[in-house]
């Protein structure tokens, strides 16, 4: 790249349309910025619960910087908090709320929290940490309807709340992306060096859905970690570079004073195997499928996790070199 110019704008525009074809993009007021690459980062946005008598303001969700001053803000008054939504941002919502002595009931449709993401061993382990902390769970319920601060669930039960909290997940945000015509599945579909169906367009971050080599499978993940390196690799292809994407996923969760880490990428298995004691806050649990390790969740293991990621790393470059 010795001697080219390169102009990168770094503002932050609303964007209105992606012309592909044209090369440029049309902003809200109008006017448009011709490009030779373009990066997609619009990120996901929270999902807001629709609760019948409840007005948008009464129901805070956890995304930005400014989420997190509002219900601090809600929170200075609040006596007692409901939380819709039991995987991480609901119970970190929770743990938060509870070290700020704030009664709080978490109201879940699922019956087991976060199994699906971390088997039933730590679904457990989760479980009791929170209600060993004064978290009542209303799990396999749903918010039915809002009158007031009086919250009635699905099950007839009425809950009494002055700060309301969802945490029932994202959804990648592909507007643009659809109406320029890019490919998408369930994310925008981007190949391993992160470049869309459309030659000079690329997608880092919560909306790609890229070739995994280690699964096999094209995956999205919403973890800030992913979309921080995706970014890395998408600037320097951008630039020229044929890097490939391989970096293995990886997460933490902090419940009270119990880290939870997460390496790796199951969206489903067909064994798990248990190390150590999970309930006793010391082991670890490896999710298989025919027999290869695609993720390692661990509970004060730390050394245990580490080895884990560069397991998987080796795979992952295995895998990429045959």
């Amino acid at each position: 790249m010795a001697g080219q110019k390169i102009r990168i704008r770094l503002k932050a525009y609303d964007h209105e349309a992606i012309d592909a074809s044209a090369r440029e993009v049309t902003l809200a007021n109008g006017g448009k910025i011709p490009f030779d690459r373009l990066l997609l980062a619009t990120g996901a946005e929270p999902v807001s619960p629709s609760i019948p008598g409840a007005k948008p303001s009464d129901v805070l969700v956890l995304r930005s910087l400014k989420d997190c001053r509002a219900i601090i803000e809600r929170a200075k008054t609040a006596r007692r908090a409901v939380v819709l939504g039991a995987s991480f941002i609901g119970l970190e919502v929770a743990a938060a709320l509870r070290a700020r002595n704030i009664e709080v009931h978490v109201v879940a449709p699922e019956e087991h929290p976060m199994e699906k993401i971390l088997g039933p061993e730590f679904s457990r382990l989760v479980r009791a940490i929170h209600e060993q902390h004064g978290v009542v769970p209303h799990l396999g319920e749903t918010a039915r309807g809002l009158e007031g601060k009086r919250m009635t669930l699905s099950g007839g039960s009425v809950l009494e709340a002055d700060l309301i909290v969802a945490g029932l997940g994202v959804r990648p945000r592909l507007g643009l992306a659809e109406a320029a015509s890019l490919k998408v599945d369930r994310g925008i579909v981007v190949d391993a060096f992160l470049e869309t169906s459309a030659p000079g367009i690329f997608a880092a971050g919560d909306i790609a859905r890229w070739p995994d080599r280690h699964t096999d499978q094209a995956i999205r993940v919403e973890h800030w970690v992913v979309a921080e390196r995706q970014g890395q690799t998408a600037a320097l292809n951008m630039l020229g570079r044929r890097e490939a994407f391989d970096a293995v996923p990886f997460f933490w969760s902090q419940h009270y004073d119990v880290p939870i880490n997460y390496v790796g990428h199951a969206e489903g298995w067909d064994d798990l195997v248990v190390e150590g004691d999970i309930a006793g806050k010391d082991g670890l649990v490896r999710m298989r499928r025919a027999g290869r390790t695609l993720a390692v969740a661990s509970v004060f293991r730390d050394l245990a996790s580490l080895e884990a990621e560069v397991s998987l790393e080796r795979e992952a470059t295995r895998a990429g070199a045959a």
